[in-house]
C-alpha cells in the first residue's frame, strides 16, 4: 500500500477535512486515491516553481529593457512614467506599489524590480502602454513572437496569458489545488512566453523541469 493505515487516518485530519474533501470528492471518496492525488498536487506545485521563476524573471527583465529605452534606468522615479500608471482608490494600484517600493531605504533599480509584485508586470501589458512603450519596443523585447502578429496583438497575447499564469502562481503560493486546471496548457503558456523572449532559455527550462513528467503520472 502507498500509505499506512495511520497515514490514511491522520494526514487528512491534519490537513483539515474540508481541505481534503476536495480531493475525496474528485476520487469518489476513496481516501487512498485522494491522498495520492494530494501528494501529486504537492509535487506538481513544487515542480511549477522552476518554470514560474524563469517566466517571471524573464518577463520583468523584458519590461525593464523597454522602460529603460523610453525613460532611462531612472524609470522608477520618473514622474512622467508614474503619472501614466493606473491608480485606483481601491484594490491593487501600480502607482502605489511602485512609489512604496521606490521609496525604500537606499533603493536601487535592481531592488525595485525585485520587490515589485508580479501583478505590476502583468499590468504593464495593458493597452494603455501601447503608444508610449510597446508599439516601438515589444518586438525587440520578444523577438521570437510570431511575425504575423502586430505589436498590440503580441502585447495582448502576453497580457492574457500572464493573467492565467498569475492565477496559477497564486494558487500554488496559497497551497490551493491545481489538479482541476489544464496543467499542460499552463506549462505550454509559460514555455511559449519564455521562447518568445529567448528560445535557448526556453529549451533549457524544458530540459530541467519535471512538470511534464508529473502531468503524465497523474493519479485518480
Amino acid at each position: 500500500m502507498p500509505f499506512s493505515a495511520d497515514q490514511i487516518s491522520n494526514i487528512p485530519h491534519i490537513l483539515s477535512e474540508p481541505r481534503f474533501a476536495t480531493y475525496l470528492q474528485h476520487c469518489g471518496n476513496d481516501r487512498t486515491q485522494a491522498l495520492l492525488l494530494y501528494k501529486w498536487n504537492l509535487e506538481l506545485s513544487a515542480a511549477f516553481v522552476v518554470p514560474l521563476h524563469l517566466l517571471e524573471v524573464s518577463l520583468r527583465n523584458a519590461v525593464v529593457e523597454c522602460l529603460e529605452a523610453v525613460h532611462t534606468s531612472n524609470w522608477p522615479w520618473n514622474q512622467g512614467f508614474i503619472r501614466r500608471l493606473p491608480n485606483p482608490p481601491r484594490g491593487y494600484s501600480p502607482t502605489r506599489d511602485l512609489q512604496n517600493v521606490a521609496s525604500m531605504k537606499s533603493p536601487t533599480m535592481g531592488k525595485v524590480v525585485a520587490e515589485l509584485k508580479f501583478v505590476f508586470w502583468e499590468k504593464m501589458f495593458t493597452k494603455r502602454h501601447d503608444k508610449r512603450l510597446w508599439d516601438a519596443h515589444i518586438k525587440s523585447a520578444f523577438p521570437n513572437a510570431p511575425a504575423t502578429l502586430s505589436p498590440s496583438q503580441i502585447r495582448g497575447r502576453i497580457y492574457d496569458d500572464v493573467i492565467v499564469i498569475r492565477k496559477l502562481r497564486n494558487r500554488i503560493a496559497h497551497h490551493e489545488p491545481i489538479f482541476s486546471r489544464n496543467n499542460q496548457d499552463d506549462y505550454n503558456k509559460i514555455y511559449e512566453l519564455i521562447s518568445w523572449r529567448d528560445t535557448v532559455t526556453a529549451d533549457w527550462m524544458g530540459n530541467i523541469q519535471n512538470v511534464t513528467q508529473l502531468i503524465s503520472e497523474r493519479p485518480c
